[in-house]
């Protein structure tokens, strides 16, 4: 089969594999029909390439048709539509019952010290070849994979996968009281979807930052007060805007959706990218100990909370030596919630709100629609934020 493989920082290609098969009993292997390009994977693409290995298959926002299932797998049968949520998980280990699904203890990369499984997401979390393929073998497949209806176009439910339950998660974890303000940081496909379930969930004001004027003209016309970061000469007077809005207070809720690959921290960016450029062997252990993140936006948005009020972070962080303002975050009483998205706890909320009328505009959430073949070019437009790419799905 076809699949979009990583060979090194910045180099991704599409290559001849071998088709997945049945190893587990509760296996299944699916066709797939759709597939994502997630901002996780530009972390892959440029950060994170200590842990990769040329050769591994990327992606991990997939859904298609069942082909094939596993002797333990009584709720699926081939034909079946399915999405597959981008970690792997079994449903019944103290951790999912808890609603904590990517914490799953069955899937636990206990090797790495890291929780469960994710599809096409380097070996810290399994090096399970990932969705962006002809077909995908999919793991606990008795309780991940949620099957979907025929009829709409795969637009209507492929963002169950990652986008919609890491969206919701943040907007959950924001905790904005109904009426009350929430402030986003970052309006890729994560920010923008959480703008708009926050809005659908009652928040009364939405506010949204980024600095790529499509990504702020999508959420303008979606009644978010949009900021265009070039307008402010330092994050001071971008902070003092929003507060003016907000009775000198900050909103109650910031949701940063931006995470390591922050614009504006050049000492962290100069020491993420020294880590890609020495060989594995060394790479790895050095980032595994001593990596730091690109602080940018978590400073801002600490700095922008009300006191007393909630930060979520829903951008993905991987530093391990990062300082962190401690005595702002006690001082300002902030609370802190954040990880990947317990897709399966989410998601049967989120179906009622993919009806026909599409209250969160998931039918033309996407700007590009591009065969699996173009997957290079996707991903240098998608990280050079070329062409108005916000959310880029492939078709193998």
């Amino acid at each position: 089969m076809k699949a979009v493989t990583w060979q090194g920082k910045r180099d991704v290609r599409v290559e001849d594999v071998p088709d997945p098969k049945i190893q587990e009993p509760t296996d299944a292997v699916i066709r797939i029909t759709s597939t994502g390009l997630c901002g996780s994977d530009l972390h892959l693409y440029e950060v994170l390439t200590p842990f990769m290995t040329p050769g591994d298959i990327l992606g991990h926002e997939p859904m298609g048709i069942v082909e094939e299932v596993g002797p333990e797998v009584p709720n699926l049968r081939p034909g079946d539509r399915v999405v597959v949520p981008f970690q792997i998980s079994c449903g019944h280990c103290f951790m999912c019952s808890a609603g904590l699904q990517t914490q799953c203890e069955t899937t636990q990369v206990t090797s790495e010290g890291m929780g469960a499984a994710l599809f096409g997401y380097t070996r810290l979390y399994g090096a399970v070849p990932g969705a962006q393929a002809e077909y995908l073998r999919v793991p606990q497949a008795h309780y991940g994979p949620i099957k979907v209806p025929e009829g709409p176009p795969d637009d209507r439910f492929v963002y169950l996968s990652d986008v919609l339950p890491t969206a919701w998660q943040a907007v959950a974890y924001a905790d904005v009281p109904r009426g009350g303000t929430v402030a986003v940081l970052g309006l890729g496909p994560i920010g923008d979807m959480a703008c708009r379930i926050a809005q659908a969930r009652g928040a009364g004001r939405v506010f949204g930052v980024d600095l790529v004027p499509e990504r702020l003209t999508r959420a303008r016309r979606r009644g978010v007060q949009t900021y265009d970061l070039r307008d402010f000469d330092n994050e001071k007077e971008l902070i003092a805007a929003i507060r003016d809005e907000t009775e000198g207070r900050g909103p109650d809720a910031v949701i940063d959706a931006v995470g390591t690959e922050a614009h504006g921290s050049v000492a962290a960016r100069l020491a993420q990218q020294a880590s890609t450029l020495l060989p594995r062997a060394l790479g790895g252990p050095l980032a595994q100990r001593f990596s730091v993140d690109r602080l940018a936006a978590l400073h801002t948005a600490i700095e922008l909370v009300r006191r007393g009020g909630t930060l979520s972070l829903a951008g993905v962080y991987g530093g391990t030596a990062d300082p962190v303002p401690m005595l702002t975050l006690f001082d300002k009483q902030i609370q802190m919630r954040m990880g990947q998205a317990n897709v399966r706890r989410w998601s049967d909320d989120i179906l009622p709100y993919l009806r026909d009328e599409d209250p969160l505009g998931v039918d033309d959430f996407a700007t590009h629609r591009v065969p699996l073949s173009d997957a290079p070019h996707a991903y240098e437009m998608f990280q050079r934020k070329q062409d108005g790419a916000v959310k880029v799905l492939m078709t193998p």
